[in-house]
This record gives C-alpha cells, structure tokens and sequence, in this order.
C-alpha cells in the first residue's frame, strides 16, 4: 500500500468512528483543487503522516508577542481519550479529536479588533496570525496562511465522497478543520477552522 493509500485508509477509519459517534458534519463551502494545494506546500506533494504515538516534532515557535523564536524540537502531546475528555470542552472534544465541526456561526468568527495570533486550544501551537484572517462569510474563522507551515498537517480527507484536505495541529494531531482554494490572495487559499478549536491571544505591546 503506498502513502497515499495509507493516509486514504487512515481518514476514511477516522470518519467511520467520528459518524458513528455523530460528531462528523460537513464543513460546507469551497470547491477543492487537490493539485494546486498540494502544490502550495502539503508535504512537498505528498499529504503529511499523522502521528498518534509519543515523540519530537520540529515546530516554528512564537511568544505571546508575536515573536518567531525559531525552530525547536518538542514534545508531541498524545494523550487517552480520557486524558484528552478531561482537558477540552464536549464540543471541542468532539471536533478536535473525532473530526466533528461545528455549527457555522456558532463561535467567534470575525476578525479580532486587535493584533495577535491563535493557538491550538489543546496543546498552545502557534496556528495562525491574526492578520492573515479575513471574514469569509462562512461562519467560521478563515485565513490565508497558517503563521508557520510546519505548525499544521494537511491530510487528504475523502469523506462524504468528496476530496478535500484535512487540517491537524502538528503538536498534538488535533482536528481543526480544512483548507479550500477560495481564498483571497496572496495565497488564494481559505483555512476555514472551527473557533473551538482556537485560542486567541491578543499582543498587548
């Protein structure tokens, strides 16, 4: 089985325990064009693996500032789903560690009054830079660009018989939405995340 397959095989068993849970619903809006994503950088063609076991990973780290910090080697947090139940919300549970989404309009979605960046609710990663939001109409908090690339995984998801690309947290492998190509530019990409998933952070200096 190739890499491809291998990650295929891996969403398709993530929808099936998420729909059988019922937390999986379609994040609806934006039609998807696998090689113009791919192209813009998921893996340098391939759809990066999702890790579930204990070990480093490389992330682009920022102060609550906004200060890139570098390059550092942590610790990815993997917990049990009693681990994981104990430390987020019901709904955040549902969408970050079972694929759910949730309902448009439902969280903060428009653009923060001040500048900033966001993090990954369940393990602190730097995930987005305030000033790349836009307000896409959609319900759901949208962005051009992640703040560092390697922050995120981008995954192929086939679910509901429509390709898209999944989008994870590389610190802790969590559900925080997808990515569509019909964005603004300059990348014309749209990140549309679910808001429980995110923490805003706001820059007091």
């Amino acid at each position: 089985m190739s890499r491809i397959d291998e990650t295929i095989a891996m969403d398709r068993r993530r929808f099936l325990r998420a729909a059988l849970g019922g937390g999986a619903l379609l994040a609806v809006g934006g039609s998807i064009a696998l090689p113009r994503l791919l192209a813009a950088g998921a893996g340098g063609g391939l759809p990066a693996l999702v890790h579930d076991q204990p070990g480093e990973v490389a992330l682009e780290c920022f102060s609550d500032d906004g200060r890139d910090l570098g390059v550092r080697q942590v610790q990815r947090l993997v917990l049990t789903d009693a681990q994981w139940r104990s430390r987020l919300s019901p709904l955040a549970f549902d969408v970050m560690r079972r694929a759910g989404t949730e309902r448009a309009f439902s969280g903060p979605h428009e653009r923060p009054a001040q500048p900033g960046l966001f993090r990954c609710v369940a393990c602190a990663t730097a995930l987005y830079n305030a000033a790349t939001e836009f307000d896409s109409g959609t319900g759901w908090p949208s962005f051009w660009r992640p703040i560092a690339k390697r922050n995120v995984i981008e995954t192929r998801d086939d679910s509901f018989g429509i390709e898209r690309i999944a989008v994870s947290c590389a610190g802790c492998d969590s559900h925080l939405g997808h990515v569509f190509d019909d964005g603004p530019q300059p990348t014309g990409l749209r990140y549309c995340m679910n808001s429980v998933a995110l923490r805003f952070i706001p820059r007091t200096a």
